[in-house]
């Protein structure tokens, strides 16, 4: 296999990776959007970005064809989704992976840089429990700069509305049967596929190991999240985004 078409089937996967949580969040371009809008505004547009739990570096892909000058450091465990990320983004100087444990109280003595002026992530902190959770919020607040950010897209449950949520779920999930109708692969069929491939078949296995089928954490609303924020050394929190099953929460130092 040649060097470009290696890089070639790194791209490929990465697509197919935005195209399978695009089954699951049709507006996921959307909140990505206003979180670059964000960092932007209160860090302009030569960043530098921690792109936490950075599966295949959806997040750096986004920065970089938006802010050239940005750098990148994605941290993920996964080796699958590392392998395409660190694939994908081979020979850009502006980007760095590390492997290391969100859980693991010592993981961001594995970064590059002591601190950051934006701290991103998005579709990954639900796997965590709220106590863990909140002891990552506060390792974070002591990487973000003053006047930096951090922003987490993600799942996040008012269970204050039940009959809201209920249909909303039974409207979003019709939808998503119409789709995979269509041929839209699932999260479950996207890692059947990677665990065929030649290449990705080897850390696929591996993260099933570290992982089983799915972690097994908690979706805190947005209250949760922002009162954890400020308890965590930011000085304001709130969601500046929301769709009827998903918020993006901004907290500046």
């Amino acid at each position: 296999m040649t060097e470009t078409a290696t890089r070639g089937d790194w791209r490929s996967w990465q697509e197919s990776w935005d195209r399978q949580q695009e089954w699951y969040m049709p507006d996921r371009e959307e909140r990505f959007r206003v979180m670059l809008d964000m960092v932007e505004a209160f860090v302009g547009p030569e960043p530098r970005v921690l792109d936490l739990a950075c599966g295949t570096g959806s997040i750096t892909a986004r920065l970089l064809d938006r802010f050239p000058e940005a750098t990148s450091t994605g941290v993920d465990l996964d080796p699958a989704l590392l392998a395409i990320a660190r694939g994908t983004f081979e020979g850009d100087d502006r980007v760095t992976f590390v492997t290391a444990d969100l859980k693991d109280p010592a993981w961001a003595e594995r970064l590059p840089h002591a601190s950051y002026d934006a701290v991103l992530t998005a579709t990954a902190l639900h796997w965590l429990h709220s106590e863990p959770l909140a002891a990552l919020y506060g390792r974070i607040g002591r990487l973000v700069r003053d006047g930096g950010v951090f922003m987490n897209a993600d799942h996040m449950i008012d269970t204050s509305t039940p009959r809201i949520n209920a249909a909303e779920r039974a409207h979003r999930h019709a939808a998503m049967d119409r789709a995979k109708a269509g041929g839209a692969v699932d999260w479950a069929q996207w890692w059947a596929l990677a665990a065929e491939d030649p290449v990705l078949a080897g850390p696929t296995a591996e993260r099933f190991a570290i992982y089983g089928e799915h972690a097994d954490g908690d979706m805190p609303s947005v209250q949760w999240h922002a009162r954890t924020l400020r308890e965590s050394g930011f000085a304001e929190a709130r969601a500046v985004w929301a769709s009827p099953s998903d918020s993006l929460v901004l907290a500046v130092k």
